[in-house]
């Protein structure tokens, strides 16, 4: 069988989110664990997921089952360790389990990424729209539609 390109990306964002997927896995939140990869040439050049910055306490909710304030996501994760490397976010995708926020919507826009894969709607759309707005290509992709390539 012989893949057009288009395919091909298709198949790739379906393995990048099943990893972003994965990668969420290793957040400590209870309420929700969110996973994030950039990948840019077939590369992944930096990850991410949900907590508690570094040196705090692996602890995201409060003992009313609050997000502590403090708690970064993971989209500001992984640009943040692009921040600390040799690597540029410019063109790259980003991977993430579930749709960003507005605040990081920001922070992607500004990253130069060009593209943001999702698999989970958040009840908010406005990151979405913000995206869209910045003319980033935004890709849905529901994984219980689909068999594995």
């Amino acid at each position: 069988m012989i893949m057009d390109t288009a395919e091909k990306q298709a198949a790739l964002d379906r393995r990048y989110i099943r990893m972003a997927g994965i990668w969420a896995e290793n957040s400590y939140c209870k309420r929700r664990q969110v996973g994030a990869l950039i990948v840019k040439d077939k590369m992944i050049i930096s990850d991410g997921y949900n907590g508690t910055p570094s040196g705090f306490e692996n602890v995201c909710e409060d003992e009313n089952n609050i997000t502590k304030p403090y708690v970064l996501h993971a989209e500001a994760n992984a640009i943040t360790k692009i921040a600390r490397s040799n690597n540029s976010s410019a063109g790259a995708t980003m991977y993430v389990t579930a749709s960003p926020c507005i605040e990081c919507a920001k922070l992607i826009i500004q990253a130069g990424i060009k593209r943001v894969v999702y698999s989970e709607h958040y009840r908010l759309e406005d990151g979405i729209d913000l995206m869209r707005r910045a003319g980033i290509e935004i890709v849905y992709i529901d994984l219980s539609e689909h068999t594995p390539i």
